[in-house]
């Protein structure tokens, strides 16, 4: 076979191709996916030849990504918090962004007695940006075993399963209107073997009658319906009803907000994603609801990413 057809330079030749700055990398990354090793083996063999098959399968993944679509659905993975998720075009791609969320929601649950005083840290945090390092939260929640968590919409289970398995003793409920997304979800819980999650088929509260949570978060949709960023990039590929929610993109958010203080306990927390424009007003559709302690967390990329406030319900026995 002739040297052109060298791993290096397949590599060389796939890289300005695809002409991106991540380009080496996602070229290796998806001639990994085909030969299933790591990138050292990669560079161990850069003058090997490929087999014809193997060539044509890395072709044919190479114009799967040329045609834009995202990395995360070409390679059936993305990682999130640490843990490695299988994706698919029935769920949102887990972004960075989003585990300021789990952030917010992990600083509200209590640890166990045995690592209470430990802080976390996202993984994200060799970018050498300043990060949270919030206590574990106020008096109400001190109690550090069986506290509830609703994760509503939650795709590849990102966050819930984030949240679980940072904080094992709670008791995590994940739902999602679409069937295809909570297999997935559910593959993930197993294939991470984290079993304090229970998922539920269900749009937004529509079927958790009579239940209530300690904390609720979501990543909903956010996106205005009309907004051009929908027909670019990896938007395209991932599916519209977990990106966009009406004219202004807060069709989601007010039904959740307006919603939520049905299903959160006294003292409970409602925490929400919204875009880098939206937190005044979701901040005033959580005022409006009775929410208080209202509080905006800003992303790595010091942009406004999540929206906390508490139901100010108070009861002095211990919840059910």
């Amino acid at each position: 076979m002739p040297a052109s057809h060298s791993i290096k330079a397949i590599l060389a030749d796939a890289s300005v191709l695809l002409s991106t700055e991540e380009a080496k990398l996602e070229a290796q990354l998806l001639l990994q996916h085909v030969l299933n090793v790591n990138r050292a083996w990669l560079i161990a063999h850069a003058n090997d030849a490929l087999q014809p098959n193997i060539h044509a399968a890395f072709e044919a993944q190479l114009k799967r990504r040329l045609a834009g679509e995202p990395m995360a659905y070409i390679l059936g993975n993305r990682e999130f918090y640490g843990l490695d998720l299988l994706v698919t075009p029935d769920t949102l791609i887990p972004r960075p962004d989003t585990e300021t969320l789990v952030e917010a929601a992990l600083a509200k649950i209590p640890l166990s007695e045995s690592t209470k005083n430990l802080s976390f840290r996202r993984k994200s945090e060799s970018s050498g940006v300043e990060q949270h390092d919030y206590e574990t939260l106020d008096s109400d929640f001190r109690r550090n075993d069986d506290l509830k968590v609703l994760d509503l919409g939650t795709g590849t289970g990102a966050i819930a399963l984030a949240i679980a398995k940072n904080r094992p003793k709670a008791s995590i409920t994940a739902v999602d209107a679409s069937d295809a997304a909570l297999e997935i979800a559910k593959q993930n819980s197993q294939q991470l073997s984290i079993i304090n999650v229970e998922f539920t088929l269900s749009n937004w509260f529509e079927n958790l009658s009579n239940q209530r949570f300690d904390v609720i978060v979501s990543n909903p949709p956010y996106i205005e319906e009309h907004d051009a960023h929908l027909t670019q990039g990896d938007l395209r590929f991932e599916p519209l009803s977990a990106l966009a929610s009406g004219m202004d993109g807060l069709d989601d958010i007010r039904q959740i907000i307006g919603d939520c203080l049905i299903y959160l306990k006294p003292q409970g927390w409602l925490m929400l994603e919204h875009g880098y424009n939206q937190a005044e007003q979701v901040a005033d559709l959580m005022a409006d609801a009775g929410l208080t302690n209202i509080e905006t967390i800003k992303d790595l990329g010091n942009n406004d990413r999540v929206t906390i406030g508490k139901n100010p319900l108070i009861v002095s026995t211990h919840w059910d």
